[in-house]
Formats: C-alpha cells, structure tokens, sequence
C-alpha cells in the first residue's frame, strides 16, 4: 500500500529544513561571536591615513640593521637576542608585553633582563597556549619594536 505525499508531508520537509539551516546559522554566528577578538582598528580610515608613516617607521627600523631571535626557553620564559652585523647589542633596553590572541586571557606584561651580552629573558612565565609578544628594544635614540608568535 502507498501513501499519498499531502500537504503536511511538505509542510514538515520544508520546517524540517529551514530548521536545520538556522540551526547551523544561530551555532556558527555563536561561535564567531565567541572566537573573535574584537577588531583590528577602530576607524579603518583613519588607519588608512596613517599606513604611510607606519611604512616610514618600518623602513627606519629595518635601516637600523638590528637581527632579533624571540624564543621561548622550557620554563616558558620569552628569551630575545639582538644583534647588530653580527654584534650583540650592550646597552639595549628591552620591555614588552605579552597578549592573548582572542582576547581570552588578560594581558602579561613582560620585564626583560639581561643574562648575556645581546641575550635577554623575561622574568615572566607565560600562561600555556598561544600569545602575541609585543616588544620594544630601544638603545639611545634608536627603537625597535616587533610582535612575534609564541606558543
């Protein structure tokens, strides 16, 4: 015996669909939601006025010929080398802060010092996971900063 494909067969296809879609739509706007770290610049034109002397500053930095390693030692710990031509930096000044990439976390601010000549560790262990490491190395006049990943 067939049955006959009515009304209410249809009509409980299409809810059946259209509820699998929001589903999915209301489970992926909560996770973007939940991920996202806020945004990247607040007024994108008024970064976009800037970009300019942002690409002024790199071409300094990079004309300052300083090579920095930033690394992460077993207890955690950010260690940054600095060199220039080779040459370790002696009187570099070394500060930074480590933030969470999502935002999850509350940010760590780092203080360096020195264990050798161009080699710096933080006193701070960082928590587990990944961090973003904003630091600023500055020796007389002269500035650098970087961020690098670490995890």
């Amino acid at each position: 015996m067939t049955r006959t494909f009515t009304g209410r067969h249809m009509t409980a296809i299409l809810v059946a669909f259209f509820g699998v879609v929001i589903a999915v739509n209301a489970y992926m706007a909560r996770v973007a939601i939940q991920t996202f770290g806020g945004t990247v610049v607040d007024n994108s034109y008024v970064a976009s006025q800037e970009f300019n002397g942002w690409l002024a500053k790199a071409r300094r930095q990079k004309a300052l010929g300083w090579q920095t390693v930033l690394s992460i030692d077993p207890d955690r710990r950010p260690e940054l080398s600095v060199t220039k031509n080779g040459v370790s930096l002696e009187a570099a000044v070394v500060s930074g802060v480590a933030r969470h990439p999502l935002g999850r976390a509350p940010d760590v601010p780092l203080t360096f010092r020195r264990i050798a000549p161009g080699q710096f560790r933080s006193m701070q262990p960082l928590p587990a996971g990944r961090w973003l490491v904003h630091v600023a190395i500055t020796q007389g006049s002269q500035e650098m900063r970087l961020i690098e990943n670490l995890q």
